[in-house]
This record gives structure tokens, sequence and C-alpha cells, in this order.
């Protein structure tokens, strides 16, 4: 019995002290970032601003991984399977929130990852095709009424947020507009400049370019209050939709074997490099709004944001196409 105890006390000890080496030495090579889309978006912009200085904090290389596919999960699954201690993904909303509640993983979201850095969120925004000639939500919402069915929607894909932001719009307009999936904002906006599709709720980051350059019209932001990248365009809610708020948000998580140790650090490092003015003016160029957490701040933001996707999903009864 004694033995057994001396052995059992001698393995914790080599765990522990097999941990702490861990800890030490992390991080002891290059550190990847996955990205589950392609390179340009807004999951890219994100993850190369936090890795352009991340990479000095740790002094290792911090390179970016593009992994698209699979509603942005694909990324998620494979860093939810590494083993090497040196993989993390950009998480974004749609592949820890939505995705879930829509897709049958080969990995447990809330088991296999963990959150460690929160990073910010982009809002979505109601752009129109200049050839509908609609200049307000009111104009767009009394011409959805009239016409049921007739106005289309374009998203980068069922499930994106784009998809669920314009499910929410109506609902509470009370309007049937068509959803046309794409694989991606790339083409979804292509077609929504030509206007062969009537309207978008695009993240920002995505849209903004053609925002500004005037080849689609902004009519709201589906935020809380009014982005400083677009200061004259409306809330949704100034415009008359009230309880239509939907952005994308971003973080970064780990596989859930990470010792606490190393987890602790990459919180610490993304929180320091979020305050220097060279990131933030990188995120501020894509319309990100910075909001800082704390890891256990960002767990409690994660499982929130999983239980209210779990409901408004199956309110809206929204499913893969």
């Amino acid at each position: 019995m004694q033995r057994r105890l001396l052995l059992a006390c001698a393995a914790a000890a080599l765990a522990a002290g097999t941990a702490a080496a861990q800890t030490t030495d992390w991080p002891a090579r290059p550190v990847k970032i996955l990205v589950g889309s392609a390179p340009g978006g807004g999951t890219d912009a994100m993850a190369r601003a936090v890795a352009d200085r991340l990479g000095p904090a740790l002094k290792v290389p911090v390179v970016v991984d593009n992994r698209p596919g699979a509603s942005n999960t694909l990324a998620a699954d494979v860093t939810a399977k590494s083993t090497d201690g040196h993989t993390m993904v950009m998480g974004v909303s749609t592949a820890h929130a939505i995705a879930p509640n829509l897709l049958k993983l080969n990995y447990d979201n809330n088991k296999d990852l963990v959150p460690v850095a929160f990073v910010g969120s982009v809002p979505n925004v109601l752009v129109v095709s200049n050839s509908l000639g609609v200049n307000s939500v009111a104009e767009l919402v009394a011409m959805a009424r009239k016409a049921p069915g007739k106005l289309n929607f374009a998203s980068s894909g069922s499930g994106s947020t784009q998809h669920i932001a314009a499910e929410l719009f109506k609902e509470a307009t009370g309007t049937f507009i068509t959803h046309i999936p794409y694989k991606g904002s790339g083409p979804a906006l292509m077609d929504l400049m030509s206007g062969q599709v009537q309207m978008s709720f695009d993240t920002l980051a995505s849209v903004l370019p053609h925002i500004q350059s005037g080849k689609v019209k902004a009519l709201a932001v589906a935020s809380a209050r009014r982005n400083p990248r677009l200061p004259d365009v409306p809330t949704l809610a100034e415009a008359g939709v009230k309880g239509v708020e939907m952005g994308a948000w971003y973080g970064i998580y780990m596989p859930s074997a990470t010792p606490r140790a190393v987890q602790d650090r990459v919180q610490q490092e993304v929180a320091k490099l979020l305050l220097l003015p060279e990131t933030r003016s990188r995120l501020d160029a894509i319309g990100a709004e910075i909001t800082p957490m704390t890891q256990a701040q960002f767990v409690a933001f994660h499982n929130a944001e999983n239980k209210r996707y779990a409901e408004l999903i199956q309110r809206r009864d929204i499913r893969m196409e």
C-alpha cells in the first residue's frame, strides 16, 4: 500500500515537473495562429495584427496559417487536435458560437478548446446595391413589405453572421426576404455591387472599402452605437429597427490541454499588444471595437454567446442550406 502511494506521488511529481518545464521553456519554437478563412478577410486581419506584435513579445516567430473551410471550423478542428503546444487559432463567432449549434463537429467546442484572449469585434452593416434606389432603412422595409420574397439578401454562407443578422432583421420588421448564400464574402459582394442581389449584412471589415468607394450604399450598422469608421451611418435602432445587433467577434483559443501558465502568458501578452498605438490603428482601420477582457470574462462571454445563438437558431429554424 505504502509502495503504491509512493509511486503515485512520484508520478504526480513527475507530471508537475513536466508541466513546469513546458511552461518555463515555452515557447520553444515558432508559434502558429490558425485562421479559418482565406487571407484578406476580417479574421485574417485580426490574426496578423496580433501575430506581428506577439512574435517580438514571445521572442519567436508567430506565423499565421490560413485553413479555410467548414464555416471557419476547420482551423478550430486542427487546433483542438494539435499536441505540439505551439498551435492556437484566431477564433471567430461563426466557428465558436454559431457553427456548434448548426453543424456536427469532429471536436467538442466547449471541451477541446479553451478561450484565452479576447481581441475585439466588428459590427455587421446593412448595405444595399446602388441599383436598388433606396436611401434609408424605412424605404427598404417599405419595399420589402410591398413585394414579399422579391428582394433577396446575400451572405457568405448559411449560418454566417450575415445570414443570422438578416433573419433577425426579417423577424423585427415582419418582412420576407430571400436568402442567397455564397461561398464567402468576396463573391457575395461582387453580386451585390453588380445588382444581382439587393442587400447584405456583411461585416464592416469586408465591406468598408466598397462603401468608401461608393460601390455599395450603407444604410445602418447592426451595433449598439455608431461606428467611428461610419459616423454618418445610423444604427438600426436609430433607423427604427429594434433588437437587431450583430457583429463578428474574435479571440485566441488554445487546446484545453495547454498548461494554465502558458494560457496566462498568451492572455497577458495579447492584452498588452492591444494597447499599442500601432495595433489599435490597424484594428481601427477595419472598424474593430477593442473590448479588454480577462480570460474568465472571455470564457463567460463564450458561454453566453453559445446560449444566445442556440436560442436564436432554434427560434428562427435556421439550417445549413
